[in-house]
């Protein structure tokens, strides 16, 4: 399998999706349904790239990806957003790439291979 890419998302059928959009690809998903259920899983699976939801029970996009900024060997990992909200670009603000709801999976993948090869 190639590179690790950890979805968090609390839609059970975007996780589905993506990770099938992935390993078409080569890229081995994992995934997660919440932040706190992700941050576990990065700090396990140690991911080359995470798509990120903004809206989630427990602990919500913004809150993880605060999480995985005080983390010194999680922080440099790059983060895709996948989101329905409008204003979900500014809530990751270094994200490489923003997705709308429904995710066209070719574009996806491009900004996927541009952020980790």
């Amino acid at each position: 399998m190639g590179k690790k890419i950890l979805i968090v998302d609390d839609e059970a059928d975007i996780r589905t999706f993506l990770s099938a959009v992935l390993k078409k690809h080569g890229y081995e998903p994992v995934t997660a349904q919440n932040g706190t259920e992700g941050l576990e899983a990065a700090q396990r699976e140690r991911p080359a790239l995470i798509v990120l939801d903004i809206m989630m029970p427990k602990q919500s996009g913004p809150a993880f990806y605060q999480r995985l900024l005080e983390n010194e060997e999680l922080a440099a990992i790059p983060i895709i957003v996948a989101s329905g909200l409008p204003s979900r670009g500014s809530a990751v603000d270094k994200a490489v790439a923003v997705f709308d709801k429904p995710i066209n999976p070719t574009k996806f993948i491009a900004a996927v291979k541009k952020a980790i090869g």
